[in-house]
């Protein structure tokens, strides 16, 4: 497979082979289909849910890059309008997908007018009736004014996260309000089984300036997609590999027809307990990150087959997954007693929508409810296909011998992939799993810091145990030396190369990178207190890391999981803004400059994403059964994106 698709701005798409779907059943490719059909539907929710402006501004590019790509001689200014789109599509916006920052395109306004008046049903059927003057005016602002809409989420210390967001979550609302909404909320609720509150839901002002939550469920915000995804979630329930599966299509089906947050709980036990099918699923309102409040869940969508032998890796591992929480460095009262229902894989993504896409994890770990996780557990998922597009398409592309100290290169180069494989495992299966919040303590109550401070927990239980003797002993590290090579390689990208994601002068606002370079920077300081456990070296004149003792480094780690630990069990907010601010935030101009300059010139491109591969029912002889399903990989880009506006459009 032709790994690399093409390359601009500061992203490059890639493609993932499905190995293994061949060979499925007749029956299990249906579920695939249906599946994957029910989860491209949901794509219109995500643009909605990154900014109100999205869905009609993509629609209006879209029109006028089609009417100028058949147009001879295209203007000056085409090569950047489609930049701009690919990007828009890319993050499902006009945010970048990573910073959340406003991206501007390279075209100016007077270009956009002259096409606007050349190319009418670009904007006409958008704009209600209003003339190309109103529309322009109405419009530009959004697209070439930085400070319109600047930032799609606002994490900032000091700032209103909400008046200063442009996610489409909250509508004039403030932190305080939306705060104190909530509180209420929780004070009314149970206890001990806390629904996610506002997880399915806009929060908005009515005419009296009372607060009220816009749900997104059929016949609410969002019905005519919900209502897509329904019908062919139970095209696929006839399909369904087992009755267990069946129950988790109801219960997901029941709760998107109610939006019934119960119900998503009753889904959540359901599909976590759900661990026989070869084809597994998440469809819903997931992950939290893309809110600044970390409450609301951006809609999300993986279709997965699972890779039986790399899984004997991640089945080792959750069968143990006892002995992993009572031999963790925290505290005692920390720990669980009794670790509930944890079960991992290794699979095979066959689609990725929403949140998801183009860009994805290559790690899940579900539900995110805490009282679930206590009670009933948690299901992870390595990715394992995804992990391998990206490393065949970075072979030969000279990052490792720019940043990499000579004397360690050999050490990633046979080890990297494994441990890299290993540490995801280790982060989604145990480390989200692990540890207990202390009875009374809110969820919720770290705040804009709650996201950076639990990913940070989950990483340094993984780097923790990569350097135990029971990682050689159970078979999973062909030796004592292989953990160098993750140590290094996560503490080089913490402190370095990560920054190549950060414009000159910013500071790190996205909760995986600022978790990053909290640890990193932790275990710098701390480090050198205690004996110059790694240090700051030049060769050349280019900077880079070295480790003088992988041994104390592993006791460093061991001692920041323990502080994180209790940060996160104790909800306590002001040791969580402390560390983040501290050490996890701003930026070394200096080294930063270095490593963008470096960087630039290998020509990399800093983000990546994929393009899904496309499937083709094919029908028997009534022309309506499905016998059987095609799978291609030849589709481009803009074909695809182009494909899913036309056939997946619910909402504009």
């Amino acid at each position: 497979m032709n790994y690399i698709v093409e390359s601009f701005a500061d992203l490059q798409i890639l493609r993932y082979g499905v190995d293994g779907f061949p060979s499925l059943s007749p029956r299990q490719k249906r579920l695939v289909y249906y599946l994957q059909e029910a989860a491209l539907c949901g794509r219109d929710i995500l643009f909605d849910q990154n900014g109100v402006w999205n869905l009609r501004i993509r629609r209006m590019m879209e029109t006028l890059y089609l009417h100028f790509l058949s147009r001879s001689p295209r203007p000056a200014e085409f090569p950047a309008l489609e930049v701009y789109l690919k990007r828009l599509w890319f993050s499902s916006g006009i945010h970048h997908h990573y910073s959340t920052d406003k991206f501007l395109p390279g075209f100016g306004e007077d270009f956009l007018r002259r096409a606007l008046h050349e190319c009418p049903e670009a904007w006409q059927p958008l704009a209600a009736g209003a003339s190309l003057g109103e529309w322009c005016a109405a419009v530009f602002p959004v697209i070439f004014d930085p400070a319109v809409c600047p930032k799609r989420v606002n994490q900032a210390d000091g700032a209103d996260l909400l008046l200063t967001s442009s996610c489409n979550y909250y509508q004039n609302v403030s932190q305080a309000e939306a705060e104190a909404f909530y509180a209420r909320q929780k004070a009314a609720g149970p206890a001990d089984t806390p629904v996610p509150y506002g997880l399915n839901s806009r929060l908005v002002k009515d005419a009296e300036g009372r607060l009220v939550e816009e749900k997104w469920h059929v016949g609410g915000l969002y019905s005519p997609a919900i209502e897509r995804i329904v019908y062919w979630l139970e095209r696929a329930r006839e399909e369904a590999e087992t009755p267990a599966q069946q129950q988790v299509i109801d219960l997901l089906a029941a709760y998107y027809r109610t939006g019934d947050l119960a119900l998503f709980d009753r889904y959540s036990i359901a599909w976590l307990q759900d661990t026989d099918p070869c084809v597994d699923f998440v469809n819903g309102f997931i992950e939290t990150y893309g809110d600044p409040l970390g409450m609301k869940a951006s809609w999300e969508s993986i279709v997965n087959l699972k890779d039986q032998e790399a899984t004997r890796r991640t089945e080792i591992i959750s069968s143990r997954a006892q002995w992993f929480e009572d031999n963790s460095p925290i505290e005692p009262r920390f720990k669980k007693k009794q670790v509930r229902g944890v079960s991992a894989k290794v699979v095979i993504a066959a689609i990725l929508a929403g949140d998801l896409y183009p860009a994805s994890a290559i790690g899940i770990n579900l539900p995110n409810s805490n009282w679930i996780r206590a009670r009933f557990g948690s299901k992870s998922v390595t990715i394992g296909n995804l992990t391998k597009a990206y490393s065949e398409a970075a072979k030969g592309n000279g990052f490792w011998q720019e940043f990499v100290l000579e004397e360690e290169l050999p050490r990633l180069e046979k080890y990297s992939r494994l441990t890299d494989d290993l540490h995801t495992d280790l982060h989604e299966c145990l480390g989200h799993g692990s540890g207990q919040l202390l009875p009374g303590v809110d969820p919720d109550g770290l705040k804009s810091y709650g996201a950076a401070i639990e990913e940070a927990r989950a990483d340094l239980f993984g780097l923790y145990y990569m350097a135990d003797p029971v990682m050689v002993e159970l078979g999973l590290l062909p030796d004592g030396e292989a953990y160098k090579a993750q140590y290094y390689a996560y503490l080089m990208n913490g402190l370095m190369t990560q920054l190549v994601r950060i414009e000159p002068g910013a500071t790190i606002e996205e909760a995986h990178m600022r978790n990053r370079q909290l640890i990193a920077r932790w275990v710098m300081e701390k480090g050198k207190k205690g004996g110059n456990v790694l240090e700051w070296i030049t060769r050349g004149g280019k900077t880079f890391l070295r480790v003088n003792d992988y041994g104390a480094l592993r006791g460093l780690f061991g001692a920041l999981l323990a502080e994180i630990q209790r940060i996160r069990s104790t909800g306590d907010y002001a040791a969580a803004r402390a560390i983040v601010e501290q050490y996890g935030v701003q930026v070394d101009p200096g080294l930063h400059h270095e490593v963008k300059r470096r960087y630039e010139n290998l020509r990399l491109s800093p983000y990546k994403g994929f393009i899904n591969p496309r499937y083709t029912p094919v029908f028997g002889p009534d022309g309506q059964t499905i016998e059987d399903v095609r799978i291609d990989y030849s589709e481009g880009y803009a074909e695809q994106m182009l494909r899913y506006s036309r056939d997946y459009s619910f909402l504009i």
